[in-house]
């Protein structure tokens, strides 16, 4: 911005290391002792993962490479630290600065401390067999350079191993010896304007070490004279005709030795066998392809348009009738194509146009790996209707590729702004060279994964026309196959020529109305980044990282924040809170800040939305393509840019955003007052009825009718207006039910709207916000009459180790029962369960109504307590 495969099918070490699956953390947590014994894999196609890691500065280890890789070098002292670790995620999972997402004692770190090279240390055993190759690979870069040793040799210096993302494979079999043998690597100091690596620029408060060290796994792999590698499989769809594929498989088979070679490379793909018999000279390198033909393939698609099936493929090197080496993937067989349309760019999917709907994804501050909780991100993101990930800049390790193909979630990955990556026009030589290895490696390391739709190779900017060409060059070595564009903002290049895209904020706070305007962020073309800021969690995640002096300092609009940004921009509440002030009436404390926060933050989340579904059908260059929400999670505990906190939990922001993206929803429009249908599904509905029912502030309904309306396939339909009565209340509500030919309900959608509306000043504001010129009036459903609900609830055993809570609320009173949150607790009056998937939250029911949400969560989390349901409301008190 302007600040601007399967599961990884390792064959395991003696050491008997798990496999990473769903529900299972790799890597996030302190490691005991001086860690787990590794015995490098021996056996071909074998490969063992180091699984942990000595750490120590080399201020305090000044020793050479050479004394520090040798066996009989002794550590004690050393920090035990988890396999992919940052030096900061070391020491902090040694405890070394206390909770470091607590109030301000991230600044515990003391910068200096990360000036100097840290050196990461591992024994293990081996015992090399004659014929048998060893190779250590390096499954990412050392951030931001790497010295490689191993028993007392340099691998590799500073000069080869570089930056984030290149991959890098040296064959040690010479340096190995029978027992103990050693593996030095130490990471030079990190400056994000220096190198390409990774760098959090405006999104929280700085990592101090800026993720110097180790964050992706280092693997020694055995193989006999021939290897296998880069497995990969290309698919292609005679588009509109779905009822054949071809698929062609690809993988190289490289000589391990100084004479000629014969190699038989055989596997499948698909459930069809092939094989070839290849000669290969002296240390020689060659692509091997079969090309197949699937018959009524099993089509991959994004999740609210069908099924994800995934097929297998495998390849084995034998050479004698002896097993040389072996790979296996798997893959989906799915096309990707892009078109302009009037200057900005559409996706489809398999032929379909699709509306990208989306959020911008924040990885762990210090990059650390914790499997279960990206798995409850992509459940928490399916919940919330998104059909997108961006990962900007921050590419992320296997897992969250290998989830978001079985979930059917979009991700779309590239380069991040405002760092080095950024001045491509400053490349020198070896940037260039590092830059075209990070977009290789990167490329061929996902191919495979249908769940990847595309490629930015800038944000902010279009690479210049050189390094545009590397990245190209790069990415067609790779076998890339979706669509690239040259940025996330509005650039052109020679090559790629515009972008499609958009990056015209905001980045901060806008009022409902905005998003339908096609100015700057309004819902036309496709939108890279844009959010309204400010995403206050509810005041029992405030307290989690907060001191109380800190959530008190809440209400003071100008006091510098330390969890919100760096930023000067990003700092303060500021004008977020005068649209608080102005709209809802100004809190009478932080409690009352909080609560209307969630109002605040709901209903502006809903309209960006609802804005980009309703104008997805619109033509030309007012149609919406997509929207990209900045941003979807938070790398540390912070006040803004996210749809769910840290801890998971879900507020006012997160439940506007899932209503707005049901796959079938009714929708009101705050710019002329229209109503929508909207149908993400590819097919039709028919049959369907909408009631829409206008109230005052006080419960007495004003307006009620009930109209037939289409929901046609993939896009979206205008219904006509919402009802204008006389006599209206300031502050009134409106309740939009869509139901189907038997008369269930299928969506419900409740405004809360004013007689005065919302206006903007596009003549003033910058390049993050447009300010308002007139504020809505909603002060007045701070004094609602009291609401009467009555709470029943009923808890289910579910599978995989989760249950569900269904909650039924009813409205028994005479006036609205506004804005109603129920929470799921330990236990009477303990801590809330997280993460809970929620049907819905925030719900308001006029009198006699009652609505019942459903709450799935893992069992294990009530930490053998019973759950507990708590219900809070606008105008309800907590029971």
């Amino acid at each position: 911005m302007l600040r601007n495969r399967p599961l990884p099918t390792l064959v395991v070490a003696a050491v008997g290391l798990a496999l990473l699956v769903p529900g299972a953390s790799a890597n996030a947590g302190p490691v005991p002792g001086t860690g787990a014994a590794l015995k490098a894999a021996a056996v071909p196609g074998q490969t063992s993962t180091v699984p942990d890691w000595r750490m120590q500065s080399s201020a305090a280890a000044p020793q050479a490479g050479s004394v520090i890789s040798g066996p009989a070098y002794s550590d004690v002292g050393w920090l035990t630290v988890p396999a992919r670790s940052t030096v900061m995620a070391g020491l902090i999972a040694n405890n070394k600065y206390g909770d470091v997402g607590y109030s301000e004692n991230l600044k515990r770190a003391n910068v200096n401390d990360f000036k100097v090279p840290w050196w990461y240390r591992k024994v293990f055993q081996a015992d090399p067999q004659p014929g048998v190759n060893t190779f250590l690979k390096l499954n990412g870069g050392v951030i931001s350079r790497g010295e490689v040793w191993l028993n007392g040799t340099k691998v590799a210096g500073t000069d080869t191993v570089i930056g984030a993302y290149p991959t890098f494979e040296f064959n040690v079999t010479a340096l190995l010896r029978k027992g103990d043998n050693a593996l030095a690597i130490k990471a030079s100091p990190s400056d994000p304007a220096k190198d390409l690596v990774i760098h959090f620029i405006d999104w929280a408060q700085l990592p101090p070490d800026r993720n110097q060290g180790l964050f992706r796994d280092v693997d020694l792999t055995a193989s006999g004279p021939v290897s296998v590698r880069d497995l990969h499989v290309l698919t292609d769809l005679p588009l509109p005709n779905l009822t054949s594929a071809t698929v062609t498989v690809k993988v190289d088979a490289r000589n391990n030795t100084g004479s000629p070679v014969t190699t038989t490379v055989a596997g499948s793909a698909a459930g069809q066998n092939y094989s070839q018999d290849v000669s290969l000279a002296a240390n020689e390198t060659r692509t091997v392809t079969f090309p197949l033909t699937v018959t009524n393939p099993q089509v991959w698609w994004p999740f609210q348009m069908g099924a994800q099936p995934l097929y297998d493929a495998t390849a084995a090197a034998t050479v004698s009738g002896v097993k040389s080496d072996e790979q296996r993937t798997t893959f989906g067989i799915r096309e990707v194509t892009s078109k302009m349309i009037s200057g900005n760019v559409q996706y489809q999917i398999n032929g379909k146009p699709i509306l990208i709907r989306g959020g911008g994804w924040a990885s762990d501050l210090f990059l650390r790996t914790d499997t279960q909780k990206i798995a409850d991100e992509i459940r928490l993101t399916k919940s919330l209707g998104l059909n997108t990930i961006r990962l900007e800049g921050k590419p992320e390790n296997d897992e969250i590729y290998d989830l978001a193909d079985r979930a059917g979630v979009l991700l779309m990955t590239g380069w991040e702004c405002c760092s080095k990556w950024q001045n491509t026009g400053g490349f020198t030589a070896e940037d260039k060279r590092v830059a075209s290895a990070s977009a290789e490696g990167e490329a061929k390391r996902i191919r495979n994964h249908p769940s990847v739709f595309t490629f930015l190779i800038g944000s902010d900017e279009a690479p210049v026309a050189d390094v545009e060409k590397i990245y190209l060059d790069a990415l067609k070595r790779a076998d890339w196959q979706t669509p690239i564009i040259n940025a996330a903002a509005r650039r052109s290049s020679p090559q790629l020529g515009d972008s499609g895209m958009k990056m015209d904020g905001p980045y901060w706070w806008e009022p409902p109305v905005y998003w339908y305007n096609n100015q700057k962020g309004g819902s036309a073309g496709f939108a890279s980044e844009i959010g309204p800021g400010l995403a206050i969690p509810e005041m029992d995640e405030l307290k989690k990282f907060l001191s109380q002096a800190e959530i008190n300092k809440l209400t003071d609009y100008n006091a510098q924040q330390y969890h919100l940004s760096p930023s000067g921009n990003f700092s303060k509440i500021g004008f977020w809170g005068t649209a608080l002030d102005n709209r809802y009436g100004k809190p009478s404390n932080v409690d009352d800040f909080v609560k209307k926060a969630q109002l605040q933050q709901y209903e502006t989340n809903r309209a960006q939305f609802e804005a980009f579904g309703r104008d997805f059908s619109d033509t030309g260059a007012n149609q919406a393509q997509g929207v990209i929400y900045w941003m979807q999670n938070d790398p540390w505990p912070k006040l803004f840019w996210h749809l769910y906190n840290y801890n998971l939990a879900t507020a006012g922001s997160y439940f506007g955003a899932k209503t707005a993206n049901k796959a079938l929803h009714a929708q009101y429009s705050y710019d002329d007052k229209s109503l929508a249908v909207v149908n993400m599904g590819l097919e039709a509905k028919q049959g369907l009825q909408l009631q829409v029912t206008v109230f005052n502030s006080d419960g007495t309904q004003k307006a009620n009718e009930t109209r037939p309306v289409p929901a046609k396939a993939n896009g979206s339909v205008r219904v006509g207006n919402l009802p204008q009565p006389s006599g209206l209340s300031t502050a009134y509500f409106v309740r939009l039910l869509l139901k189907d030919a038997s008369g269930k309900e299928v969506d419900r959608n409740v405004y809360w709207l004013s007689t005065k509306a919302d206006t903007l000043n596009y003549n003033a504001g910058d390049w993050w916000y447009t300010p308002q010129a007139q504020y809505t009036d909603l002060k007045s459903l701070s004094s609602l009459r009291p609401g009467q609900v009555s709470v029943t609830s009923t808890t289910t055993p579910g599978a995989d180790g989760r249950q569900a809570t269904s909650v039924t609320v009813k409205n028994t009173g005479t006036s609205v029962a506004f804005f109603l949150r129920a929470s799921l607790r330990k236990g009477q009056g303990g801590g809330e369960v997280l993460p809970v998937d929620w049907s819905d939250n925030y719900i308001t029911l006029f009198p006699g109504e009652s609505q019942t949400i459903r709450a799935e969560y893992r069992t294990s989390d009530l930490g053998g307590t019973a759950p507990v349901v708590e219900l809070s409301g606008h105008n309800v008190s907590k029971r």
